[in-house]
């Protein structure tokens, strides 16, 4: 039997560093704030629909589970599937690249920590570069 005092205690989570679900909302609606307004995600924009409220629901969904959170998605829609959900769309390099700018950016705006924005824009850049699915 381990003694629990012996035990290394538990790293927090990326969700819980990020603040929880308000902070990942806060995180989510800046993102689609952002693609919407700024003129170098013009063509990140234009893969969405006209009205971004599905998209954000369904990326500050998946954010919380992805971040180590509450599994919202996977409780609504199963397993993410996210390269076989993203097949539908023509995906390059430039397109993961506004992806990963414009979320850049957004945690910079809402005040995430930068030890922890460099770790997650690694992450992400990794999930957005498996999201493509077209030369160039």
């Amino acid at each position: 039997m381990t003694d629990p005092a012996d035990e290394a205690p538990q790293q927090p989570t990326a969700f819980e560093l990020v603040g929880g679900e308000a902070r990942v909302r806060e995180l989510v609606d800046r993102f689609y704030d952002l693609m919407d307004l700024e003129p170098e995600f013009k063509e990140l924009r234009a893969m969405h629909p006209t009205t971004l409220d599905g998209s954000r629901d369904k990326l500050f969904w998946f954010l919380c589970g992805w971040l180590g959170g509450p599994d919202h998605y996977v409780e609504r829609f199963g397993h993410p599937r996210l390269r076989a959900r993203h097949m539908p769309y023509a995906i390059a390099s430039l397109d993961r690249d506004q992806w990963v700018r414009c979320m850049a950016w957004a945690m910079e705006e809402v005040g995430l920590p930068e030890p922890l924005r460099e770790r997650l824009v690694h992450s992400f850049f990794d999930t957005a570069d498996w999201m493509r699915n077209r030369p160039g």
